[in-house]
């Protein structure tokens, strides 16, 4: 498109406003993260200027929010010592992310199970709102486990502060109940902001506020490289990174949906993990691209990545401009704001549909959920993703083995054309028996296929392997099928293969799982495996019989 003066006033309008609706947010996590308020706009400032400037097919905005202020957080309780430190777990996360983009896997981290993602986001929910209860009776804002802020509530309350309980309570009232035809001139969290300020200016002056933020550029700061604080980083890191994507990646998809664009989400999270590599060198929080921010600069006209941009020189003036103003902004009112968001981030629509939840999915989520609330955030995440790659293996498993049918197959149809009587065989005799392995199969069905397949190739002379319908076999059952050939072959049972090829027919060459199969006995019909078969059935002695009748009619065995 050609950029003129009509694009360039879109572009501006977007980004100014996208700028005005993130810098009370930005300080509102910063100061929930516990590495202050600056830190939320520096984070707001990186990230948002690097995502624009990395997408160009639509104006991208991207910042800081609630659920990484938290683990943010909780990296600080556990797992940093130091600001450097914390903000070194930042960088590395921003690198994970870029070693994602450039292996051009990033998408795939959208394929967390959406029951982890409720289980933590509605475990920071509860801490937040938890930990919110004692900045409303006027202790400055933290983020605790719930169980050390119900600690602390006897003596929270024997030294309970009414001005901050009411500015707390005016805060969250208005976040409430901002009328929503008003929202689109001025958000609500900008308007309870204002509203508990004045409160306090005019007021209620006695309580804890805001630390000045300096009205100069931010400092570099000096990550912490040593090898052993690295060694213990690389967890928190991986869950940030984590969070990070699976936030930036769906709030992109749903402005995708919104403007009728598409963005690729591997130059997305480029754009992202050098953001946030930005944002902890000069000390800020991680984010990712954001929902609210992109959305109303594309309703405001922006067009092309000059908003982003903009934006962010917008966001650093206002910043530069207005610091001393912060200083009059009480703990009490960022309470409020945050005990809503911490209410909106707990999945209620999950949440209302336990009853109708698959036990597994339903033990997936609290697990993540009780994790997050009484141990920490990090762990949450590792032992939920672990949980829903065991139960999802047990699930695929099912599915896998489902897909396995195995016949016998009578002798009278498979090697005679007329009745097998004639020649002295009983017509229930079956010598030959056929498995078809249909789909793929994984580690996830390896360890039951044995035992799935094992029983009924015992008592066959003859056993066919049909791969025909087979699309994928990863290692694990390639083994498994090695292991299934010499079962046959310790039960005296010859093995056919039939219809071997591709990816299945790489991966058990590629193991020698073949190594005891004949290169005569790999064919790739079943007329052909029945020529095999009768060969090795069919004793001389017997009466020199008709032809074998061919498997390709009505008298073909049903698989």
């Amino acid at each position: 498109m050609s950029y003129d003066l009509h694009t360039l006033r879109g572009d501006v309008s977007g980004g100014v406003t996208a700028a005005v609706i993130s810098i009370t947010p930005a300080v509102t996590y910063g100061v929930a993260s516990g590495l202050g308020a600056t830190s939320g706009i520096y984070g707001a400032l990186a990230v948002g200027f690097f995502v624009g400037v990395f997408e160009r097919s639509r104006p991208q905005m991207g910042s800081v929010s609630a659920v990484l202020a938290i683990a943010m957080a909780a990296v600080v309780a556990t797992h940093a010592e130091t600001a450097a430190e914390a903000f070194t777990i930042a960088m590395l996360a921003g690198v994970i992310q870029l070693v994602l983009s450039v292996l051009r896997i990033g998408s795939y981290v959208t394929y967390t199970p959406y029951s982890v993602i409720a289980g933590f986001t509605s475990g920071i929910g509860v801490m937040t709102v938890i930990s919110m209860s004692n900045a409303f009776l006027g202790d400055p804002v933290k983020i605790t486990k719930p169980v050390n802020a119900i600690r602390n509530w006897p003596e929270a309350f024997d030294t309970l502060n009414t001005s901050a309980l009411a500015v707390g309570l005016a805060a969250l009232g208005v976040s409430v109940l901002w009328p929503k035809r008003l929202r689109r001139f001025l958000p609500a969290m900008i308007a309870a902001l204002l509203a508990a300020t004045l409160l306090h200016v005019l007021w209620l002056s006695d309580m804890p506020t805001l630390e000045g933020i300096p009205r100069s550029l931010p400092d570099l700061q000096r990550p912490e490289l040593s090898l052993t604080f690295l060694a213990g980083a690389v967890v928190p890191a991986l869950t940030i990174a984590l969070l990070s994507t699976v936030r930036g990646l769906l709030g992109a998809l749903a402005v995708d949906a919104q403007t009728r664009t598409q963005l690729d989400p591997n130059k997305g999270l480029l754009g992202t993990g050098i953001g946030n590599v930005a944002a902890g060198l000069i000390g800020g929080l991680p984010g990712s691209p954001t929902f609210l921010s992109s959305i109303v600069a594309w309703r405001m006209g922006s067009r092309t990545a000059i908003s982003p941009i903009i934006r962010s020189l917008t966001l650093l003036a206002l910043v530069l401009g207005l610091a001393p103003l912060f200083t009059y902004v009480p703990h009490a009112a960022l309470a409020g704001m945050l005990a809503v968001i911490g209410w909106q981030l707990i999945d209620w629509r999950f949440l209302a549909r336990l009853r109708r939840i698959q036990r597994e999915h339903l033990l997936i989520m609290l697990t993540t959920l009780g994790i997050t609330v009484f141990v920490d955030l990090v762990t949450a995440v590792a032992v939920g993703l672990i949980v829903a790659g065991m139960i999802g293996a047990r699930q695929f498993e099912r599915l896998q083995l489902d897909s396995v049918v195995s016949v016998p197959l009578l002798d009278q149809i498979f090697l005679y054309e007329h009745s097998a009587d004639s020649y002295g065989i009983s017509p229930y005799s079956a010598r030959t028996g056929i498995v078809k392995l249909r789909g793929s199969f994984t580690v996830a069905s390896s360890s039951k296929l044995i035992r799935t397949i094992g029983d009924d190739i015992v008592g066959h002379e003859v056993v066919i392997l049909d791969f025909s319908e087979t699309e994928y076999i990863d290692d694990s059952a390639a083994l498994v099928i090695e292991q299934l050939i010499d079962t046959a072959a310790a039960g005296d049972a010859t093995c056919i293969i039939l219809s071997l090829d591709g990816a299945p027919a790489a991966t058990l060459e590629s193991l020698n799982a073949l190594r005891r199969i004949p290169p005569e006995h790999m064919v790739g019909s079943l007329d052909e495996a029945q020529d095999i078969a009768r060969g090795l059935l069919v004793d001389e002695s017997e009466a020199s019989p008709p032809p074998p009748r061919r498997l390709t009619g009505p008298d073909s065995p049903d698989l």
